[in-house]
């Protein structure tokens, strides 16, 4: 099998599940207990919150645990809007991921906030234009996520951020496809909340974790025995800290300039640009979607007019052995076409061809264009 669906999620490497072994077997304490197993569970939580923070560039007390990304911006967006309303004016984009969009319409619906939707251009940036225009002195957050899930283009959340700040408003990014492809120091950003996610860094899934600026107000979503100082309740999975802890220091490299992606961040972004010529060159009409050099250097994503990508994906699989994606896997399932598709102004028939192909290696794209020129022309000749 060849697997080039990073984005959806990566296998626990081995380094990870070996330091995570000991808190699920021996070192079982709840880190609340004050005896030898809690001080033991206690001491390799903060551990790992100070790991994290320094592949972050950040404080160790500025780090909450959660359950994954999807808690982690809900927790940023609720938390943050609800601590500090001003105006009650939350401003997003377009093609932000549904823990996003639809904590926003939870604002709407029950707080009595309202929502500013912004535009992308057709290879998926943002409009800062639009931006400047509707952030202003009431604006109470602003979410941007760093880089799209789905077609792979890397916003100018720092842009983005300083226009916030000009009008003291908030700025969170979701950095979950980001962190370990693309340089995430959320100083550098000049943003206020970060959301990480273990499982596309080869953490477990259920790992995560919340970067919140110091002194900032944060609104907890569960309530119960005030663990995280009062901002998630719930006895901490000490065991997924660890996990997420770990890989983030084999994805990231502290260096005295800040974090940085410790991979091979060029040589994968060369085989995927090698990939994207031969795929566009054999498969006629392809069309690559996002940003063609702003976009995550293991993302390539493509529509095929004339064709289905459901079943350009299951001839892949079956043929060729190549497992991939049509797209974000929270959509799985639906007839509907891409939402972030549309927002680039791909219409419905084309949206519903889309293919993504997100790799972890330079070598997981090797021999795969040929492949997938000859799942294309298959599912076209079939089409007649």
């Amino acid at each position: 099998m060849r697997y080039l669906d990073a984005a959806a999620t990566t296998p626990v490497r081995r380094e990870v599940l070996e330091a995570m072994w000991p808190y699920l077997t021996g070192e079982f304490g709840n880190p609340s207990s004050h005896h030898g197993l809690g001080d033991a569970a206690a001491r390799a939580l903060e551990g790992a919150r100070a790991d994290v923070a320094a592949a972050l560039g950040a404080r160790p007390a500025e780090i909450v645990w959660t359950s994954g990304g999807t808690e982690a911006d809900n927790l940023a967006v609720k938390g943050l809007a609800l601590a500090r309303p001003r105006d009650r004016h939350v401003v997003t984009t377009r093609i932000e991921h549904p823990a996003v969009l639809e904590a926003c319409d939870h604002l709407v619906r029950l707080h009595g906030f309202r929502v500013d939707l912004l535009d992308v251009d057709a290879d998926g940036v943002v409009d800062l234009a639009q931006a400047e225009r509707v952030i202003g002195p009431g604006t109470t957050l602003v979410s941007v996520m760093l880089a799209n899930n789905e077609i792979g283009t890397v916003q100018p959340v720092a842009e983005v951020a300083a226009l916030a700040r000009r009008h003291g408003a908030l700025v969170h990014t979701d950095a979950v496809q980001a962190v370990g492809s693309v340089v995430v120091d959320p100083q550098r950003l000049g943003v206020d909340a970060l959301t990480v996610s273990g499982h596309k860094l080869g953490a477990p899934k259920g790992s995560g974790a919340l970067w919140v600026r110091r002194g900032l107000a944060l609104e907890p979503l569960v309530h119960g025995g005030g663990q995280e100082r009062g901002r998630r309740s719930g006895t901490e999975n000490v065991a997924a800290a660890v996990g997420l802890a770990t890989a983030l220091r084999l994805a990231v490299t502290t260096t005295p300039d800040g974090p940085r992606p410790s991979g091979p961040v060029a040589e994968l972004a060369a085989a995927r640009d090698a990939f994207v010529r031969e795929v566009l060159a054999g498969a006629d009409g392809a069309v690559l979607t996002g940003h063609p050099t702003e976009r995550l250097p293991g993302h390539a994503s493509f529509c095929f007019p004339g064709t289905s990508g459901e079943v350009v994906l299951l001839g892949l699989e079956q043929d060729h052995g190549i497992v991939c994606s049509s797209g974000s896997a929270c959509a799985a399932g639906s007839d509907e076409p891409s939402e972030v598709l549309l927002a680039l102004g791909v219409v419905p028939e084309v949206a519903r061809t889309a293919v993504r192909f997100t790799a972890a290696s330079p070598a997981d794209f090797e021999g795969v264009a040929g492949a997938v020129v000859d799942a294309v022309r298959r599912v076209r000749a079939l089409a007649g």
